[in-house]
């Protein structure tokens, strides 16, 4: 079995390689924007109320992306959205390049907004589209996370290295990176020989399943979910995985976008803040890893519940002790650790397994877009509740909405197998 599994994962990894990049530059373009907006403000004399309007316009564009790339990819192909997707976002990373005013800064944001966006639930539909079986899918699938984590690295450790630079210059080069991985993504995907050939594989082996099994005869979500014979199954599933991923992701986004206040609000030092939160995703890279191992084993669903346990254990941690410096930064790490397990990762590989390939772009658009919709409004009030006067009360809001996801992560994990998903 191990061997087997080696084999098809070795095969196939060009696949969630091409698909991963994108993942890559979904989170570098947020921190890419977040870690350099204050050299751009300073640099454009933007007031805050457009610094603002650029960080917001951001991720209402990845939200957009992600509900409508499904539509994209019904209109132009899913392999050829699939393919193209990156050059448009390094076309928008290009205009930030070139920015000499707000306007100028806040097309490139959002063209780079919609495209990164877009690319998220198109890529990991390929990725299942091209592997060989449900095994392998899961971990090509939950393998692409490792990415989002190098994005995230990548994006802090270059506005780290060109801090020193004067003016612009450091925030310019930051999106160039951007811009150059982003074009040869495209050429990647467009002209591999080796990719277009697991193309043509999975496009042959869906249609021999579809001629034995039949299609749910369908691309329409709505019609899918409640319309079809088996729409009662994956209403359920899609029930499940919104509620698990919107609680997830607004616990999740407060820790990327807030951290590095939270411990400042702590009386850590600025060196110290942003240390820590490179520290924490270099730490964090190996078990994303090792979390591709663990999504196509019999341990996926008892990692889950251990990681949910731990992350819930660090909220209460910071619920118990939230005013203390080194409470804080052990719940932050906690955190991580259980939300490689119980995050992300599962969300993707979930919603992958779960519906037809037909709708698979559109259904992971939709939660995505919701989601981000969510924490999007969610981050107007953040501020205010992660302060050293009302963490405590805001944490033990926050382990609620652990122990909520855990219920529903769970009764994912029970109508997968009765309904013979596992």
């Amino acid at each position: 079995m191990m061997a087997s599994k080696s084999k098809n994962f070795q095969q196939y990894r060009p696949v969630a390689m091409a698909a991963g990049l994108g993942s890559m530059l979904g989170s570098g373009i947020i921190v890419g924007l977040s870690a350099t907006i204050p050299v751009w403000q300073q640099g454009l004399s933007l007031t805050n109320l457009q610094v603002g309007i650029i960080s917001g316009a951001l991720t209402f564009a990845i939200a957009f992306g992600s509900l409508f790339g499904g539509r994209f990819a019904e209109s132009f192909g899913l392999i050829k959205t699939f393919n193209w997707t990156n050059l448009f976002y390094g076309i928008g990373t290009l205009v930030c390049v070139f920015s000499t005013n707000f306007i100028t800064l806040l097309i490139g944001a959002v063209i780079a907004g919609i495209t990164s966006g877009c690319d998220l639930p198109i890529s990991l539909t390929v990725v299942s589209h091209d592997a060989p079986d449900n095994k392998t899918s899961s971990e090509l699938v939950s393998f692409t996370q490792v990415f989002w984590q190098v994005g995230i690295f990548i994006s802090y450790f270059c506005s780290f290295i060109v801090s020193k630079m004067g003016g612009l210059l450091g925030a310019r080069v930051v999106f160039v990176i951007l811009s150059a991985i982003a074009i040869g993504t495209w050429a990647w995907r467009t002209f591999s020989s080796k990719l277009q050939q697991f193309h043509v594989e999975g496009q042959q082996r869906y249609a021999k399943i579809a001629a034995k099994k039949g299609s749910i005869n369908t691309k329409s979500v709505f019609k899918a979910l409640f319309g079809s014979e088996n729409s009662g199954k994956l209403f359920k599933f899609f029930l499940a995985i919104l509620v698990f991923y919107v609680g997830w992701n607004l616990l999740a986004n407060t820790w990327g976008q807030f951290q590095t206040f939270m411990l400042v609000k702590a009386n850590a030092s600025q060196s110290l803040a942003t240390g820590y939160g490179i520290i924490t995703q270099l730490l964090g890279l190996p078990l994303v890893a090792l979390y591709a191992w663990i999504a196509g084993s019999k341990y996926r669903n008892l990692a889950f519940s251990i990681g949910s346990m731990v992350m819930f254990i660090a909220i209460v941690a910071m619920a118990m002790g939230g005013n203390i410096l080194w409470v804080i930064m052990g719940a932050i790490f906690l955190y991580g650790l259980g939300s490689n397990f119980s995050g992300e990762a599962l969300y993707k590989v979930w919603t992958q397994e779960s519906f037809p390939i037909e709708i698979r772009s559109s259904i992971q658009g939709i939660i995505n877009g919701i989601s981000r919709i969510c924490c999007a409004l969610f981050a107007f009030v953040t501020p205010s509740l992660v302060v050293p006067s009302v963490i405590k009360t805001t944490m033990w809001c926050f382990a609620a909405i652990v122990l909520v996801g855990w219920g529903a992560g769970l009764l994912m994990i029970h109508w997968q197998k009765k309904y013979g998903l596992e």
